[in-house]
């Protein structure tokens, strides 16, 4: 007999463990499931080892709007967040809710029964289990966990050192007094060549092609005199107001004047490297401001390596590993003991699982998304993808309140069924328009599409996403909604 719950969620991540609790603090009664394919709860900050993991955006926006973030640091180190998701699991019970080891395979939708059947595998037994549920939530991220990306490299097999991706850190790698060449230039090299400099490692950070990277305090003053002064709960909403309102105008003001964007970047720059280091070659991408996210030195601990002669950073293409090194495009050679691969994430849509509606396969590329939370056709489904210009929590939360609107009008209604229907007139475009990473650019055609009007199209913009998810129209035109069939007519349908 498969189990039966209310809400099944698919992932105890940082978007998991939020719906859980939001699903909680509405719906007390309410029974729910998350199925978790790993052997702990936490989600990207439980898998990531390397030295140095910490967040990319401030954890004031980063942390959930119920669960005020009370560490003295605004960027916070991977521990420290995983200790908060494991608090909050434990506050609201969510804890208990979670099936460790179960990946989740199959869903399958039948319409005559208003319900998913959901298969998954225990990953430490090999058993095959069911689970059936009135309500489907994937909060599985869109990161592949078990496979980084590493590119070919030529060569390769003949590096007597170690080659190391971040995804897979060993727990017991010794860098101090090592050459280590860092591949990347993205937020993840960022963070890592300044810890590995701490560790006692020379670090050349070689880049095919520079990042925009700034630098950015690890704690808020505002923030934390608000804290001695005000309440908790009020000095938290104060110091999240603050950052929606820098990231927001930070984004806006590049999309809208890139150039000046560009420039006061390089300024800063001067001011935080040595005189005369050639930004022009280092730090200056091919792309504008937000085309991908900007990169953040914690206290500009990445420029002051550079300063401080344990980091340089290189330019340049591989054309060869050696028995000792990398040589390079330019004829240039470096030597290392060990290369570390920061090259990115492989992506993969609703983490990996094959979604069934009343025995036809869903394309999820042939699909349009629906306040890029919900699939045309696709019932009683929702998905968490979040911003790529702001903190991921903060669209997760909205679409947790977004699900419990959902699921309360539907109560209030006597309805069993929603759907978002695509109206073909409706043009499509990317999910990820203007945005230009290499994960993304390499995966894109895998996941929905986005419209060209609303509800059908994609905001990278939380002021405005808070009036549409929060206090806009349930029943807008474009949901559907129907009441359990009446038992003849689904014999008949059978």
């Amino acid at each position: 007999m498969a189990e039966h719950v209310d809400v099944l969620i698919i992932g105890a991540g940082l978007s998991g463990i939020g719906a859980a609790c939001h699903l909680r603090r509405a719906f007390p009664q309410r029974t729910y499931l998350l199925l978790e394919s790993r052997a702990a709860l936490g989600g990207t900050w439980d898998l990531f080892r390397y030295p140095g993991i910490r967040s990319d955006s401030d954890m004031y926006t980063l942390g959930y709007r119920f669960k005020p973030w009370l560490g003295e640091e605004s960027i916070a180190d991977g521990s420290a967040i995983l200790g908060y998701l494991r608090e909050t699991a434990a506050e609201y019970g969510v804890d208990r809710r979670i099936r460790f080891r179960h990946r989740v395979i199959r869903a399958e939708w039948s319409s005559v029964d208003s319900r998913w059947t959901v298969h998954a595998e225990r990953t430490d037994t090999g058993e095959n289990v069911t689970f059936t549920a009135g309500f489907l939530f994937s909060c599985a991220g869109y990161y592949r966990y078990d496979a980084g990306y590493t590119p070919e490299f030529p060569g390769a097999e003949r590096f007597a050192g170690s080659i190391v991706h971040p995804q897979f850190w060993p727990e017991k790698l010794d860098c101090a007094g090592k050459r280590v060449v860092l591949i990347g230039s993205g937020a993840t090299a960022v963070t890592l060549a300044p810890a590995l400099t701490a560790q006692g490692a020379h670090v050349t950070m070689l880049q095919r092609s520079p990042s925009y990277i700034i630098s950015a305090p690890s704690r808020d003053r505002l923030a934390l005199t608000a804290r001695r002064v005000l309440p908790v709960r009020a000095a938290y909403a104060l110091a999240r107001a603050e950052y929606v309102a820098i990231s927001t105008a930070l984004y806006q003001f590049s999309r809208r004047n890139p150039a000046v964007m560009r420039k006061r970047i390089h300024g800063w720059q001067r001011r935080w490297l040595p005189a005369g280091y050639d930004i022009h070659t280092h730090f200056t991408p091919r792309y504008e401001p937000w085309d991908q996210r900007l990169c953040l030195a914690r206290d500009g601990d990445f420029f002051r390596a550079i300063r401080h002669g344990m980091l340089d950073v290189v330019t340049d293409r591989i054309e060869t590993f050696t028995d000792t090194g990398l040589r390079l495009a330019s004829g240039a050679t470096l030597e290392a003991d060990i290369v570390i691969t920061a090259t990115g994430l492989n992506l993969q849509v609703f983490g990996g699982v094959e979604l069934v509606v009343d025995g036809a396969p869903v394309r999820p590329s042939a699909t349009m998304a629906y306040k890029a939370m919900m699939l045309s056709g696709v019932p009683n489904f929702a998905f968490v993808i979040g911003y790529t210009n702001a903190s991921w929590t903060l669209k997760a939360d909205l679409v947790s309140e977004y699900v419990i609107r959902l699921l309360k009008h539907m109560d209030e209604h006597g309805y069993v069924r929603c759907v978002p229907v695509r109206d073909p007139s409706v043009g499509a475009q990317s999910l990820f328009p203007g945005f230009t990473p290499g994960y993304v650019r390499r995966s894109e055609s895998l996941f929905p599409v986005q419209g060209d009007r609303a509800p059908w199209r994609l905001r990278m913009n939380y002021l405005r996403d808070v009036f549409t998810l929060r206090y806009g129209r349930i029943a807008d035109g474009a949901m559907f909604f129907e009441r359990a069939p009446r038992r003849a007519e689904a014999a008949a349908r059978d």
